[in-house]
């Protein structure tokens, strides 16, 4: 699959400086977003990743100017989403985590009030069937599964051909079938030239879509870059069970650390080839079969749970104090 090569550095689409959210006041509010930093560059696909109350939300919401920040910068296409959201606006698609659409219309009345407020919108059929719901034009939306609302939720953020597409969740409710037509759908997008920043609980999504993530944890972005940068340095592992009787120890193996759990071997190796082939070797010079053997890299969830787990145990730096409250959400609509 060819794929579009983002320019970050010299073509910037999207620019977080120093981005902070806070909720309340004194003693009882809620600081969100704590000094958040990015850049997305054109045609690019961001995605924002973190545990749960990490922020993501709350940040994105800034970032798609539904909220003003607390302090802090947000650009987008040069514009500042907030002050500037009639300029933006219809350079933009937003998929929220619900779309809140009125239960009663049908797909098709649903499509119709939406484009009536998007400039230059795409036909209703095209958007339909870029999500597979034109078969479902006649239905009313509360009839809807969940994981077809979400479609019709994409769809409307489609319908606008967006240069900068926000994605909160895009795949939540769908099956298999469907969150892989809407991953391909994603990757045509960003293969047309379309920007992308989204946010997913499902990490083999960020690790198949993504160029570049992000992970927050307590309001704060902790690591950066791409797939392989964030898992760089993370062990391999290697697990097998040994014979009952194997009458022979285990070799010293390359860079490795060993877990034994009866008959069950875990191996961490920041080497995987060189300890795998001590392995091998070992187990043919015994005539010793490795059952269950399974040799792999580093994931994306390993270390996204690693990083959580490291990032858990250091103490939140203090926030500073929040000069207003936050004004009340925005509707999309306005």
């Amino acid at each position: 699959m060819e794929t579009s090569q983002p320019h970050t550095a010299s073509d910037p689409v999207i620019e977080v400086t120093d981005l902070h959210r806070h909720y309340g006041s004194g003693a009882t509010g809620f600081h969100a977003v704590r000094g958040v930093d990015l850049t997305v560059g054109r045609g690019e696909l961001f995605a924002l990743l973190g545990t749960n109350g990490a922020g993501k939300t709350s940040a994105m919401e800034l970032i798609e100017g539904l909220a003003a920040p607390t302090a802090g910068a947000v650009r987008v296409l040069g514009h500042d989403p907030h002050r500037e959201r009639a300029a933006l606006r219809p350079r933009i698609g937003i998929m929220l985590q619900e779309g809140g659409f009125p239960g009663d219309l049908t797909v098709a009345e649903t499509g119709r009030s939406w484009a009536g407020m998007t400039s230059g919108s795409r036909p209703l059929e095209e958007a339909l069937e870029l999500v597979g719901l034109a078969d479902r034009r006649g239905v009313r939306v509360k009839q809807l599964s969940g994981g077809e609302r979400r479609r019709l939720d994409l769809a409307m953020a489609l319908l606008g051909r967006p240069e900068v597409l926000f994605l909160d969740e895009p795949s939540t409710g769908l099956d298999p079938e469907a969150r892989a037509a809407v991953w391909r759908l994603v990757r045509d997008l960003r293969a047309q030239g379309t920007t992308v920043l989204l946010t997913t609980h499902y990490l083999e999504e960020a690790e198949e879509l993504a160029d570049r993530l992000a992970i927050m944890h307590r309001g704060r972005i902790v690591t950066t870059g791409t797939v392989a940068e964030v898992i760089a340095g993370r062990p391999a592992r290697i697990s097998f069970e040994l014979p009952e009787f194997t009458g022979a120890s285990l070799p010293p193996l390359t860079g490795a650390t060993l877990v034994a759990d009866g008959r069950r071997i875990t191996v961490q190796t920041g080497q995987l080839q060189a300890t795998l082939t001590d392995l091998l070797g070992w187990a043919a010079r015994h005539g010793i079969a490795l059952d269950a053997l399974d040799a792999r890299s580093a994931s994306l969830e390993e270390a996204f749970l690693a990083i959580a787990s490291e990032a858990a145990h250091q103490p939140p730096a203090d926030a500073p104090a929040a000069p207003t409250t936050l004004r009340r959400l925005m509707g999309l609509s306005r």
